[in-house]
């Protein structure tokens, strides 16, 4: 019951953001970075109320070290609520690579858009690549972006191995790369049989990775490199606990 109701109130703030989806997008697109602050708010409240009537707290440390720039985030992914914790919590306004079923979803498809979040057809290379140019399009507008580079939903607290290849938005797009390490989010719903549950969420944001430092890297060199410091800070969290 406590499931279904979540659901349901998670629902009732998505319609009810209607009118506002209608205001922004009537807002001027030009410079988007204006535009990203206006339109990011609804998401980032409705992510905080969802989280919150879990009745799950949320620990985030390192928001000082986010450059104020557009940024490509980089980030483990444990669980369903990760989206949630990045957009109730990050304060700043953000779009994702999502796959392509999600464009599927009324309302939300369409704040996602506002968003300039990418949608990908994992089974279509040629469209694959088009996604990163995409991507970079959107970096070079003024909207940062988030990439899970292990590629799907990890079954626990363990990263899998990070893929190298949507680490060329950032590359390409020559922005500065920062690490984000989740934990706690599996524990609110896929590890109680996709129930939820409170749980304690941290977010730790790392030193940003500057192109003058990333540039003389190959990809699969970066990747390994954002997975090991993650892979560190929740080592680093776990022996706190």
């Amino acid at each position: 019951m406590r499931t279904l109701w979540i659901y349901l109130y998670a629902l009732i703030q998505i319609v009810g953001s209607l009118p506002r989806l209608r205001q922004v997008k009537k807002i001027p697109n030009i410079p988007y970075a204006d535009k990203a602050k206006q339109v990011f708010k609804t998401p980032a409240r409705i992510s905080q109320k969802v989280i919150k009537k879990t009745k799950s707290t949320v620990s985030v440390t390192g928001i000082e070290r986010i450059p104020d720039q557009p940024v490509l985030f980089v980030a483990n992914h444990q669980g369903l609520f990760d989206i949630l914790l990045l957009l109730g919590y990050l304060e700043k306004p953000i779009g994702f690579i999502a796959k392509k079923e999600i464009k599927k979803l009324p309302i939300i498809n369409r704040w996602m858009m506002e968003l300039k979040c990418v949608f990908i057809d994992r089974s279509n290379r040629r469209a694959a690549l088009k996604v990163i140019d995409d991507g970079i399009e959107s970096l070079k507008q003024g909207q940062s972006m988030v990439i899970f580079p292990e590629g799907t939903r990890g079954e626990g607290p363990e990263i899998e191995r990070f893929k190298s290849g949507s680490l060329r938005l950032g590359t390409r797009a020559e922005v500065p790369i920062v690490p984000l390490a989740i934990d706690g989010t599996y524990d609110a719903f896929e590890k109680n049989n996709k129930r939820f549950k409170p749980a304690k969420f941290t977010l730790t944001v790392a030193d940003p990775i500057y192109p003058e430092e990333y540039q003389e890297m190959k990809h699969n060199q970066l990747a390994a490199k954002l997975e090991q410091i993650i892979t560190d800070i929740m080592a680093t969290n776990k022996n706190r606990r």
